[in-house]
């Protein structure tokens, strides 16, 4: 079973990735992918996820989610956990999932591992194998719930591709759940927007990230321009919003976020294990660093060992001479 997402009425990319992820599990046992929609309102067609690995949609339309209410989610998908019986759950690590899968998993009394970077299927005893980091991202962990159903986990958007795996048996239906499951005990004193600057560095196709080499705040703007230039989204280190440099929608890594663009600059960043988890699977990576033992290298498809404050300003002068060629 996958908790898909939706979003203003539209499907996020987050719900096509886990499908395709179930499909390639449920390849593995034998098994059927079921996915399940939780929204107010319907704006493209949900049975697209047929393209993506599922065999059953659940459709639940109701008023309540038109605002975010963690106990109404979590009472409907513990009802239909409970009337479906699937042996393995996966929903999204985004701000929504982390909030009502833990309480979904204490109503039916079964473990949760959050943030995983990888599952598959154990060959001997067909459980699901929940990988991720552990101890401040200083080990891999790989995780198995043997003595309780579902197994759950996590995983955060762009994590896995979204491939297509058109399915041969596919149908949907839409829930008829008992009225009390959309009753709640919270009351909603309003929904505000956060102001101010937001960097979508999930979509972007191309991210330009900084770390503690750019040295002061203020040299985030370099990379600002850069960014601009490339039609990307400016990317930072952890070090560099707890020293608030910049702010936290822009961190990638385990305690930020995932991303995986096109293209994406990782420039006087060292690599820790927490920032390569957030950015490896980049289709093309390219690093800037003056240190040439920086592990970021070693995932790096090109690296310029040098100093960043000649490197940069060149590259940027370079693009802006071709954008005025153009024009």
């Amino acid at each position: 079973m996958v908790i898909g997402e939706i979003r203003d009425g539209r499907i996020h990319s987050v719900s096509m990735e886990l499908t395709s992820k179930a499909y390639e599990l449920a390849q593995k046992k034998d098994a059927s992918v079921m996915v399940v929609f939780l929204s107010d309102r319907f704006d493209e067609d949900p049975s697209i996820m047929a393209t993506y690995g599922a065999n059953y949609l659940a459709l639940v339309s109701n008023p309540s989610f038109a605002q975010f209410d963690p106990e109404v989610y979590t009472s409907v998908l513990v009802e239909i956990i409970r009337r479906y019986k699937p042996e393995i759950v996966l929903a999204p690590a985004t701000t929504a999932g982390r909030t009502y899968l833990p309480a979904v998993a204490a109503k039916i009394h079964t473990g949760l591992t959050a943030d995983c970077t990888g599952l598959d299927i154990d060959p001997d005893t067909g459980l699901l194998l929940q990988t991720r980091p552990a101890i401040g991202g200083n080990i891999i962990a790989t995780i198995k719930t043997p003595n309780h159903l579902p197994q759950m986990a996590t995983v955060r958007p762009k994590t896995f591709p979204a491939l297509h795996h058109p399915t041969h048996s596919f149908r949907s239906e839409s829930l008829t759940l008992p009225e009390s499951l959309f009753c709640s005990r919270l009351v909603m004193k309003g929904v505000r927007k956060l102001e101010g600057e937001q960097a979508n560095i999930q979509d972007s196709e191309l991210v330009v990230a900084g770390g503690k080499g750019l040295k002061r705040p203020d040299s985030f703007e370099m990379l600002n321009r850069l960014a601009g230039l490339l039609g990307g989204a400016v990317g930072a280190s952890r070090p560099t919003v707890e020293a608030k440099w910049i702010a936290y929608p822009h961190q990638v890594g385990l305690s930020g976020k995932v991303v995986a663009p096109r293209a994406y600059f990782a420039i006087g960043i060292s690599g820790t294990v927490q920032h390569l988890a957030g950015m490896q699977t980049s289709e093309f990576i390219i690093a800037i660093n003056k240190d040439p033992e920086a592990p970021i290298f070693r995932v790096a498809d090109v690296g310029l060992c040098g100093d960043l404050f000649d490197i940069v300003p060149k590259l940027i002068q370079a693009l802006e001479a071709e954008k005025e060629e153009r024009l």
